[in-house]
């Protein structure tokens, strides 16, 4: 049998997928948001992970908005987000309603391929009873599933979804088969199958709790040698000559992987009547470090004899890393916050963010080239390292300035800084 895949959810795991089995196999990339479908059929990813030529050269890949249209498909990818919601709790809600979905036009045979980050037994013990409700079939005899965890590191050139390996699995050892051959005649970096589609799970939940364990840890460190006055940049450095030492460095962590994925595992161990100190106490470290940034901030204001009332401070970048316009889970959010229930009036500046989106997402406007205008600010705080603030000098930061520049530093990209992580 002929292979033709559905991939249900288009943004940044699924638009390159979809487009890299639309090389191979007849491929449906399906999304419920309309003006994306548009923007996709003119050539436009707004995730800027897939230029026009790549999406043209997806000759065999077609987008819809209604599941309808996938019932010829054998073979259903699922990469809907998982979120938490305002407790932290897992919110299944993308993936119990793209289950239902899928259910509905399941057919003998078919085979359901989870990669959106969950806690391990949600394919089995979630998802499938869903599709077994919606389908009127029976999971194991007469349509299967298999799980392959997505790894895809939004704005990343070098590390694309053919150059990174692969873990697939399936729910019967035939269909890990299946599954894991289907992920090899795509992903050049070659697969590793799992032993079980819970193995497959655990194994990318724990890829982001342990980075975010690490990160809270220089966090911590570097929260202990600003109280020592101590440039924590120059003591990792020097730990850094020792072959051995983890290269992390401290910062904001957010986006939709890193800052969420250890609620998942937390969720889960909770649940099955252990406490994860660690890992909760690494995610209280973390989301912390909003709050420290900006009393720094007004501490540097105080100290320079300057108003906190109506101060006027520019926030250099929102999205959660560089190089990509992906606000999801941004905690530069939560500078701004801070700094505004201070009294400061914040402007935010980020050249990759569309004003459209980021207004319809946090209902607010960022401002054009600062640097353009002006305008002077009491402070400016540096907060994601896009290539185009690489470059900026320091008497460019002080021609925006109303006096001697107040530079905070978040990621180390800054001449001459006031202050710096």
């Amino acid at each position: 049998m002929t292979n033709k895949i559905a991939v249900i959810g288009l943004g940044y795991v699924g638009i390159p997928l979809a487009v890299e089995f639309g090389k191979n196999y007849q491929t449906i990339g399906l999304d419920i948001n309309s003006e994306r479908i548009n923007e996709l059929e003119s050539g436009f990813d707004r995730t800027l992970e897939m230029s026009k030529e790549e999406l043209a050269a997806s000759t065999k890949l077609s987008f819809t908005q209604d599941i309808s249209d996938t019932k010829e498909c054998n073979i259903y990818i699922i990469t809907v987000p998982t979120p938490i919601n305002n407790k932290n709790l897992p919110d299944l809600t993308p993936l119990i309603l793209s289950s239902q979905a899928v259910g509905s036009v399941l057919s003998k045979g078919d085979i359901v391929i989870y990669e959106s980050t969950v806690y391990p037994g949600v394919t089995e013990e979630e998802c499938v009873p869903i599709l077994e409700k919606s389908s009127g079939l029976k999971f194991n005899k007469d349509f299967y599933c298999g799980y392959s965890p997505e790894r895809i590191n939004p704005g990343d050139k070098e590390r694309t979804l053919t150059k990174i390996l692969k873990i697939t699995s399936g729910s019967t050892p035939e269909i890990a088969d299946v599954v894991d051959d289907l992920y090899s005649s795509v992903i050049n970096a070659g697969t590793y199958k799992a032993s079980s589609i819970k193995v497959a799970e655990a194994a990318k939940v724990i890829e982001n709790t342990q980075r975010d364990v690490n990160i809270a840890l220089v966090n911590e460190l570097a929260l202990i040698f600003d109280t020592m006055d101590i440039s924590s940049e120059e003591v990792l450095k020097a730990a850094g000559t020792k072959w051995n030492f983890l290269n992390f460095k401290p910062g904001l962590v957010g986006g939709h992987c890193i800052g969420v994925d250890p609620y998942y595992l937390t969720y889960k161990a909770e649940k099955m009547g252990y406490k994860p100190n660690l890992i909760l106490s690494s995610r209280q470290i973390n989301n912390g470090m909003s709050a420290y940034i900006a009393k720094k901030t007004i501490h540097f204001l105080i100290n320079k004899n300057k108003n906190i009332k109506d101060a006027p401070i520019l926030i250099m970048g929102l999205t959660f890393k560089e190089n990509c316009p992906d606000i999801r889970n941004t905690k530069v959010v939560d500078v701004i916050d801070e700094l505004s229930d201070f009294g400061c009036n914040v402007d935010v500046y980020d050249p990759w963010v569309d004003n459209k989106e980021e207004k319809k997402t946090f209902k607010r406007k960022l401002i054009d080239d600062p640097f353009a205008s002006s305008k002077k600010y009491s402070a400016i705080v540096v907060a994601v390292s896009h290539h185009q603030f690489l470059d900026i000098t320091y008497d460019q930061y002080a021609s925006i300035s109303d006096g001697e520049p107040i530079l905070i530093d978040i990621k180390g990209v800054v001449d001459k800084p006031t202050w710096r992580l």
